[in-house]
């Protein structure tokens, strides 16, 4: 394969951002089938949360003014006027030199501005002993301190966690609309792959892996996975049956048959998919440099080396900000990666981007990165890394101890 001009990583995630975009409309969900999926709209609160000031303790219910000066040697003395429910309205008014007792969660009764811990007064029978006094506020969330009504809750963009449904629920929504999660193929190329599945080896065979890991981290970022299957290196084969899963699916990945070789066909397979056909071959990096990006009509193609560690560091890097954008994610306003110094001397050559497997350690002056080395169809090396380290394109090396960032490995 003869590579045309290579584009950098920045390059190449400027012309996802420009090339792709959601292109399915958005469905409304229950929020209990949303969680993982991106909002479409912005969820704007048509209620207070909490409705109703509340204590935060079990305790009284007191004006904190008749609390003033309080201590273990000279009590408040307030009178018990009425116990509050949980479930249930405070109905009666507390009056100057009255408490009220209060669970936690119980609504605070009017005329009252504070809670007073039970583990601070002591009752005898309806005459409460105060020890410690309290300021207003104290131990109560008032009406609305959590969500007002007619804020911006959440915007559209944002990826739904388990959390964020906690509070669609506090605020009564029970439907949301999201983009769809997109469906991404994958195809797994070459005469010498095979199922996974395979127990018996015959020489020169390996197994799938592409297709796994790929289809995890797919998984992990909020797509639905079809696996095509292997496919030999045929070009007649390889077009149908890559326009067979083309056809089933908004992203379609070609694992393998990215590299130089007298059978390659990824590009050809590629352009016979639809215009504008190729937007990306090459990518200025080690490893992955032979990574194609590809359009055919709205729908991105991307053809990933063979190498395993290739394969995957390749997808994080491009294929899961280009999931993102198809799912409608808003654009990061900070940057995700963790700064470590490097623990040893790492070469490197100006012109591309090299990225590195490490574990991480944390010492007394900070965080640091140790590099585990293999080459790049040594995938044991990514199990024992906990991410991978960025040598930017400018630079011929990173010296022991000089600063990095690094992309987390999930």
């Amino acid at each position: 394969m003869k590579f045309f001009k290579v584009k950098t990583v920045s390059e190449t995630l400027s012309i996802i951002a420009e090339q792709f975009h959601p292109f399915r409309p958005p469905i409304k969900l229950p929020i209990t089938e949303a969680c993982g999926m991106v909002l479409a709209e912005d969820v704007i609160s048509g209620e207070q949360v909490p409705h109703f000031a509340r204590s935060t303790v079990d305790g009284f219910a007191v004006r904190a003014q008749d609390t003033y000066g309080a201590s273990d040697s000279l009590p408040a003395f307030l009178d018990i006027t009425s116990r509050i429910e949980m479930g249930r309205a405070a109905q009666v008014l507390l009056k100057e030199g009255q408490a009220q007792a209060i669970p936690t969660g119980g609504m605070l009764p009017a005329g009252a501005d504070s809670v007073v811990m039970i583990e601070h007064v002591e009752e005898i029978g309806e005459l409460l002993n105060v020890y410690r006094q309290v300021a207003p506020g104290e131990n109560v969330i008032r009406a609305g301190d959590d969500v007002e009504r007619g804020e911006l809750v959440m915007s559209a963009g944002h990826r739904l966690r388990p959390q964020d449904l906690g509070v669609l629920s506090a605020i009564g929504r029970t439907e949301v609309q999201v983009f769809p999660r997109p469906t991404i193929g994958i195809l797994s190329t070459g005469d010498e792959v095979v199922p996974t599945e395979k127990k018996e080896l015959a020489p020169g065979e390996v197994r799938d892996i592409n297709s796994v890991t790929v289809g995890a981290i797919a998984r992990q970022h909020g797509a639905i996975v079809i696996q095509g299957g292997i496919v030999r290196d045929d070009y007649e084969l390889f077009a149908a049956r890559a326009r067979e899963l083309f056809d089933q699916v908004d992203v379609l990945i070609l694992s393998g048959g990215s590299s130089v070789g007298t059978r390659d066909f990824t590009v050809q397979v590629m352009q016979s998919l639809g215009e504008p056909g190729v937007l990306v071959h090459g990518v200025a990096t080690k490893p992955g440099k032979p990574t194609i990006l590809a359009k055919a009509g709205d729908k991105p193609v991307m053809g990933l080396p063979g190498h395993p560690v290739s394969a995957q560091i390749m997808f994080q890097l491009l294929a899961v900000p280009l999931l993102e954008r198809l799912q409608g994610v808003r654009a990061r306003q900070t940057d995700v990666r963790l700064s470590a110094k490097l623990s040893r001397n790492v070469a490197s050559a100006v012109g591309r981007t090299d990225y590195i497997r490490v574990k991480l350690e944390e010492r007394a002056d900070g965080l640091w990165a140790i590099p585990v080395f293999g080459k790049s169809g040594l995938i044991s090396t990514l199990v024992e890394s906990e991410g991978i380290a960025e040598i930017p394109e400018n630079k011929e090396g990173v010296l022991e101890g000089e600063t990095v960032k690094v992309y987390l490995i999930q």
